[in-house]
C-alpha cells in the first residue's frame, strides 16, 4: 500500500504542477495558452485525489470529511473551467478568463490543502 500510496501522490503533484506552472508561466500572456496542460493536469488532480482519499479510507484513517468534500468541489470547478479554456480555445472565444480561473482555483486547492487542519 505504501508504495500506491506514494506513486499516486506523485501523480497528484505532477498534476499540480502541471496546472499552477503553467497558470504561472503564462499568467500575463493575452493568447497561445496551453490549455490541453491544465486539463491534463485537472483530470490528473481529479483521478488521483479521489484515489488517494479511498487509499486512506481504505487504511481506517480518520478524514476531515469536510475539508476533503471542499477540495473536491474545488477540483470539479477547475476541471469544469480547464474544460471551458479548451472549448472557448477550438471556438476561438475568450479563453484567459477559464484559464485564469482554473490557475487560480487550483491555487486556492493548494491552499487549503496546506492551511486547513
Amino acid at each position: 500500500m505504501d508504495i500506491l500510496h506514494s506513486a499516486l501522490l506523485a501523480l497528484h503533484i505532477f498534476g499540480l504542477a502541471a496546472i499552477v506552472g503553467t497558470f504561472l508561466v503564462q499568467m500575463r500572456a493575452n493568447e497561445g495558452f496551453r490549455t490541453g496542460l491544465i486539463l491534463g493536469g485537472a483530470i490528473t488532480q481529479l483521478v488521483t485525489g479521489i484515489a488517494l482519499v479511498g487509499l486512506a479510507e481504505a487504511g481506517d484513517h480518520d478524514l476531515n470529511m469536510l475539508k476533503i468534500t471542499t477540495k473536491l468541489i474545488i477540483a470539479i470547478l477547475v476541471l469544469a473551467a480547464a474544460i471551458a479554456a479548451v472549448v472557448a480555445q477550438r471556438r476561438g472565444g475568450r479563453v484567459k478568463p477559464w484559464f485564469h480561473s482554473a490557475g487560480g482555483l487550483a491555487i486556492v486547492n493548494v491552499l487549503v490543502a496546506v492551511f486547513w487542519h
